[in-house]
């Protein structure tokens, strides 16, 4: 999963992930990765419309986000 994130800032892409915050409380969130380190990830999250620092022990998955169909 590092790797996808990783990737990410040098694409420049968006990502769609679930993440478990300290508090047991689960979010699906789009975030676009500015840096990763070793167990943290900083990214611009769409959801809270702000920089964000992200536990990578906490992101429960990480992938592309999915086009939405309809209206």
């Amino acid at each position: 999963m590092k790797r996808l994130l990783v990737n990410s800032v040098e694409t420049n892409q968006k990502l769609e992930i679930i993440y478990l915050s300290d508090h047991n409380q689960l979010s699906q969130r789009v975030i676009k990765v500015i840096r990763v380190k070793d167990d943290t990830v900083l990214a611009y999250c769409f959801s809270k419309k702000e920089v964000r620092t992200f536990k990578l022990d906490n992101i429960l998955s990480a992938g592309s986000v999915r086009k939405r169909l309809g209206a």
